[in-house]
């Protein structure tokens, strides 16, 4: 399905530019109330938000719309994307709604949606909502519009949700750990789910301002963490991304431990507890080394779209429980129905613990393939696909290449950029093959 709006995770961009206005998304709430009310009566969704200055806007028009469609709101403030997910299924709502562009700058935002269970909903469901996004309104009779309320205490109740994932055998008392939410949604919520197991927190990124979301903190500027980890002498350190649905982890040296490792350790924890682990699914850009190292220990891999949503179709297709993204979306289905950081982070915490065990311990039997990525802004129009230069280069790489790495050239989701992948055991080898490709889509 070729999608008009929709991305691969939800509708995204830059705040006050078409599709991220007030107009457009007062539109798409009606749309997306029109569709719940052909199967439900009276439908309730839950909206939450990150820390963007933009979010009060969006939220405004976001209830306007849903309310217009007959279509009660519950507003639940800032709070992670997998609390939103938890609560939608929890408080039996129809649909769950989020405000947050992720690990994007405070200028963008963008709109996603779970449904009544807490998942991700699919390209049927997003077809039948931009079926009805630019067709007139039908707003219905004063008497059948829907109202609006917030829920008490939402926060504390994610947060005592995230507590039951980590064993009451255990605890973080003796721990110090530096926490960074990246001043995102997080941002109340982080410190206290570590300082309430007994750990001892240092918080950073937790001061929001509604502009410096991201803004050099956080998952993808873990540098901030790594220093504080340092500075503090703390044994680990946690980073999360705007909406806290991904992680990375800092342990008492200043190592950066990234999404393919964190998963590939929730994995090695599990067989070491006589659990039984069929398969993984990871992405396409998930390093050769954890298939290498999955398949060393019996254990299926298989490689998805990248996308947590396409890592959570493969798993369910499969019927398996963990999978991963390198950026740190981290899947554990016995667990939550959806990436959540802060469980993961707890997963990965309570191995350390049960097994007295420090990460590079647990770790110790992989270690990844250098990898370089080099990303190459394109015009909207560009057919990078027929460029005959890169399909060429591309030829001659991966003949060079052999069995010994792999090359991935794909188009981001979210933004007007090609992705260029180059793994190989030799890291000149990566760099030089992967700058050779990228030089390619420049001309």
């Amino acid at each position: 399905m070729t999608r008009q709006y929709f991305g691969t995770d939800g509708i995204r961009g830059t705040v006050g530019q078409a599709p991220i206005t007030p107009d457009f998304v007062m539109r798409l709430a009606h749309a997306v109330g029109r569709v719940l009310r052909q199967t439900e009566n009276h439908p309730v969704v839950l909206i939450g938000k990150d820390t963007r200055i933009s979010g009060y806007m969006l939220e405004s028009a976001l209830e306007s719309g849903f309310n217009s469609a007959g279509v009660d709101v519950v507003l639940l403030g800032p709070v992670p994307t997998p609390a939103v997910a938890y609560l939608t299924r929890a408080q039996r709502a129809s649909l769950g709604v989020v405000i947050s562009a992720s690990h994007n700058p405070y200028e963008d935002n963008g709109i996603k949606f779970f449904s009544a269970k807490g998942a991700k909903l699919g390209d049927e469901w997003e077809a039948a909502v931009e079926a009805l996004v630019d067709q007139a309104p039908v707003w219905v009779s004063s008497a059948e519009l829907g109202k609006a309320k917030r829920l008490d205490d939402a926060a504390g109740r994610y947060i005592e949700f995230c507590k039951s994932t980590f064993s009451n055998d255990f605890t973080l008392k003796g721990m110090k750990i530096v926490v960074d939410a990246a001043n995102g949604a997080a941002y109340q919520i982080a410190p206290k789910v570590f300082h309430e197991l007994g750990a001892d927190v240092i918080a950073i990124g937790c001061s929001p301002d509604g502009l410096n979301i991201n803004k050099g903190v956080g998952a993808t500027h873990p540098e901030a963490l790594i220093e504080a980890v340092k500075l503090h002498k703390a044994d680990y350190g946690i980073a999360l991304d705007g909406d806290a649905d991904r992680l990375q982890v800092v342990d008492h040296t200043g190592r950066l431990y990234n999404g393919d490792e964190l998963l590939y350790l929730m994995v090695s924890d599990r067989i070491a507890r006589d659990e039984v682990v069929p398969g993984v699914v990871g992405t396409l850009m998930t390093n050769m080394a954890i298939e290498v190292a999955l398949k060393r220990k019996g254990i299926a891999f298989i490689r998805s779209k990248v996308g947590d949503r396409y890592v959570l179709e493969a798993l369910q297709e499969k019927s398996w429980l963990l999978g991963g993204e390198g950026s740190g979306h981290l899947l554990a289905l016995d667990k939550h129905t959806t990436g959540d950081g802060l469980i993961s982070a707890l997963q990965v915490l309570q191995a350390c613990v049960a097994t007295g065990q420090t990460m590079a311990n647990l770790l110790a039997d992989v270690t990844l393939f250098p990898q370089v990525l080099i990303n190459v802004r394109i015009a909207k129009d560009q057919h990078w696909k027929d460029n005959a230069q890169l399909a060429a280069t591309l030829k001659e790489v991966e003949a060079s290449l052999g069995d010994t790495g792999r090359v991935l050239i794909r188009a981001s989701g979210t933004e007007p950029l090609v992705r260029v992948m180059v793994e190989a055991q030799d890291p000149k080898m990566a760099q030089t093959y992967a700058e050779k490709l990228a030089a390619t889509l420049r001309q």
